[in-house]
C-alpha cells in the first residue's frame, strides 16, 4: 500500500462527517447533554482515527480490521442520531445530512474492505 490514508476518500468523507456532528452538537438542544454529545463526538472522532491506524500498518489484513472497526463507529453515530431525534434534541431536518453521509461512507468503507480483500487473497 502506497497511499497515505489522506488521500483516502472516506478518510476525508469522515472528516467532513466530523465537522457536520461537531456543528451539529453545538447547537442550544445539546447544552445540557453533555454525556450525550461527548460520546457523540468520541465515535466521529473514532471513525477516521481507526482509518488512519490501521493505514500505518502497510498491511492489507491490518487495515480491513481496523477499516472494520471504523464501519462500526458509523453505525455508532448514526444509532446515536436517531436517539437525538427521537429524543427531541434534534428535528429530523437537522440530523438528514449527517445521517445520509454516515450510510454513504459506510457503504465506500464496505467497498473499500471488499477491493483490499481481493488483492490480498
Amino acid at each position: 500500500m502506497t497511499k497515505s490514508f489522506e488521500e483516502f476518500e472516506v478518510y476525508q468523507k469522515g472528516i467532513q462527517l466530523a465537522k457536520l456532528i461537531f456543528t451539529f452538537v453545538n447547537d442550544k438542544s445539546f447544552e445540557k447533554e453533555y454525556g450525550f454529545k461527548d460520546q457523540l463526538k468520541r465515535a466521529v472522532i473514532s471513525i477516521t482515527n481507526n482509518i488512519a491506524e490501521g493505514s500505518e500498518y502497510n498491511n492489507n489484513k491490518q487495515l480491513i480490521r481496523y477499516l472494520k472497526i471504523a464501519k462500526g463507529s458509523y453505525a455508532e453515530v448514526r444509532s446515536m442520531l436517531i436517539l437525538a431525534r427521537e429524543l427531541g434534541l434534534a428535528t429530523p431536518a437537522a440530523i438528514v445530512e449527517s445521517y445520509e453521509l454516515s450510510i454513504e461512507i459506510s457503504q465506500n468503507l464496505s467497498n473499500f474492505i471488499k477491493y483490499l480483500r481481493s488483492k490480498t487473497s
